[in-house]
């Protein structure tokens, strides 16, 4: 396949926006090469500005689940645009959709909608220091919960690619306040507990991780973090950014029967417009401004367009009661075809999955934190992303990040997409 209008496209870029790009993951450093421009998409397929068909695997880095333009967002955005596009007022919809979210989230009273997914978490933690009194978090190396100073200690996915994962612009005093644990190793949560006894207002964590490759938690672990914080009187944050709506109707707090104190979302819940959200207890949601002393504002949060898109994807969503076994059973068969691949190739790799997130690492032994995920090999991953993409097969342009599988694949996509691996992989 040939990207000659996109590489004329991204040397424009370059001239007027940082990089050429607005999030660094895109620019292709974990991969090399030019990135790829796309002009529509529909479906599971991305039609780039070169007349190439490619499928989807990132589907917009997760909030696809049901594929690209799909009709009932499409017509409740032209729907509302129609009627203006931002008022900065109260509108019916934001108590529609919260009522619905609220309705698929466990152990959660009220929600709030804020513009992304580096803004709930950001505000998740302000939240619970405000509840607890309390200035520290925990957080783990590889778990990337946006670009907010406080997680920009050992951040995952496009810091780690990028080569910045304590970026500059920091500063020592946020920095203090943020303590680091390696993902699935719960003394080293326990020995941070102990050096700062009543000084940790939360953990935030992802609870299936997708920011270096899909980390699944081991046995036991999301179950160690409760016991912790309820012994500690410190608050769990489930980043579910990726996972809520996805996984399960009820996010990880469902698939793994846990409760968090504060649930932080994006992606699925804005139907692929720009849209987070954080939710909890009433204890906790009520000291939030207005009502209580913790100030959190946005003057387009729960904008009508963001709500309509969101509105119609959990609609969509809580209607379609085999949705997630569909997805897992699809995710899974693709599972089996790449393993299949690889083992007659002798290649030595490892397979993360949990439902419709995947990750290929060409690792010897398992991914299990930001350690393992580190060690694998990124030269054969740099080869195995750019076959593919000749194939006609777009996977996340990095090593740490993980695939989405969106309903709208079909079996026969998944053969194609295992057949070109099968071609791509004589090749390394």
């Amino acid at each position: 396949m040939l990207y000659q209008r996109s590489s004329a496209l991204f040397a424009a870029a370059e001239q007027v926006i940082p990089g050429g790009v607005n999030s660094p993951v895109r620019a292709f450093k974990g991969v090399g090469g030019t990135p790829i421009f796309v002009e529509r998409a529909k479906g599971a397929y991305l039609y780039d500005v070169d007349g190439n068909r490619l499928i989807d695997y990132i589907n917009s880095w997760g909030p696809m689940i049901l594929g690209h333009a799909y009709e009932p967002v499409v017509d409740a955005v032209i729907s509302k645009a129609k009627l203006g596009t931002s008022f900065g007022m109260p509108t019916e919809i934001e108590t529609q959709i919260a009522s619905l979210a609220l309705s698929m989230i466990p152990n959660a009273d009220k929600i709030r909608f804020v513009n992304s997914g580096t803004e709930a978490c950001m505000s998740a933690i302000r939240l619970a220091r405000g509840f607890t009194g309390r200035d520290k978090i925990i957080k783990f190396a590889g778990c990337y919960h946006g670009h907010s100073d406080s997680f920009l200690i050992q951040a995952g996915s496009g810091a780690s690619t990028f080569g910045t994962p304590n970026s500059p612009g920091v500063t020592q005093g946020t920095a203090k306040d943020t303590l680091l644990a390696p993902y699935n190793n719960l003394d080293a949560v326990r020995a941070l507990f102990e050096a700062n006894p009543n000084e940790i207002a939360a953990i935030i964590v992802e609870p299936v991780a997708g920011n270096m490759g899909c980390v699944p938690p081991l046995p036991g672990y999301l179950e160690g973090l409760r016991a912790i914080c309820t012994q500690h009187h410190a608050l769990l944050i489930f980043d579910e950014v990726m996972t809520g709506f996805r996984l399960a109707a009820g996010g990880v707090q469902e698939l793994y029967n846990i409760n968090a104190d504060i649930t932080c979302f994006g992606k699925v819940i804005g139907g692929g417009l720009p849209v987070g959200a954080f939710a909890a207890r009433n204890e906790i949601m009520n000291f939030l401004a207005p009502v209580g002393p913790v100030y959190q504002a946005g003057t387009l949060s729960g904008n009508p367009l963001a709500m309509a898109a969101g509105l119609a994807m959990l609609t969509a969503i809580n209607n379609d009661k085999d949705l997630f076994k569909r997805l897992d059973e699809k995710t899974a068969y693709l599972e089996a075809g790449i393993k299949n691949v690889l083992d007659k190739n002798e290649l030595t790799y490892t397979i993360n999955r949990v439902g419709s997130m995947i990750s290929v690492h060409f690792a010897e032994e398992a991914v299990i934190d930001f350690a393992t995920a580190k060690a694998g090999d990124n030269e054969t991953f740099k080869k195995f992303f750019h076959g593919l993409l000749q194939e006609g097969v777009y996977i996340a342009p990095s090593a740490y990040e993980t695939w989405f599988i969106t309903d709208a694949l079909t079996y026969e996509d998944l053969d194609f997409t295992i057949a070109a691996i099968a071609r791509v992989v004589k090749t390394l």
